[in-house]
């Protein structure tokens, strides 16, 4: 085999472990399994979800909020993230009694980059997350997501999430689900 048969073949089969990886999380989340997807993400992750704004179509720099300097929808780390995670498991988080029932959906998946060592990449994908809770509350969440992934003790996990909604207008109630 060549050496770009080689490295076509390692770069489908980076691919493919990273999609594996992506959806398994996604089992994780609509499975309610918290703390187990908890386990996937590293201490210092960065969570970050801007708010879109309708601008000019020549300025479209100024579409999303700024990383630390405007505000955003989520920006957490991960002590953040273990409040939450703990405060859904008491059972008595408002926006979320009762549980919500959610899919999420990946598609598009895209490594952009990769170091030599293979042990940190960096990916884009598409997401669809559905969410129904109580009788007739509906919410559709959609948009396109940049992870950094890092392989840690031969385990990929999330080192940095970047979710840009398609919607500047959030139609929901809270926004109690992860993306």
């Amino acid at each position: 085999m060549g050496i770009d048969a080689q490295a076509e073949l390692q770069r489908l089969l980076l691919k493919e472990d990273v999609g594996e990886f992506l959806a398994f999380e996604a089992d994780l989340l609509d499975a309610r399994r918290y703390e187990d997807w908890l386990a996937l993400l590293t201490d210092d992750i960065r969570y970050w979800m801007p708010m879109a704004r309708n601008t000019a179509s020549d300025d479209t720099g100024r579409e999303f909020t700024i990383e630390d300097e405007d505000v955003n929808w989520i920006d957490e780390g991960i002590e953040t993230i273990r409040q939450r995670v703990a405060q859904l498991a008491t059972g008595l988080h408002w926006a979320e009694q009762p549980p919500s029932r959610t899919s999420h959906m990946i598609s598009n998946l895209r490594v952009l980059e990769s170091s030599d060592g293979l042990d940190e990449v960096k990916t884009r994908c598409r997401f669809l997350v559905y969410r129904n809770r109580l009788e007739d509350e509906q919410n559709i969440f959609v948009g396109k997501r940049n992870d950094t992934l890092r392989r840690v003790n031969g385990s990929w996990k999330i080192a940095r999430r970047e979710i840009y909604l398609d919607q500047n207008v959030m139609l929901s109630k809270n926004l109690s689900v992860f993306f």
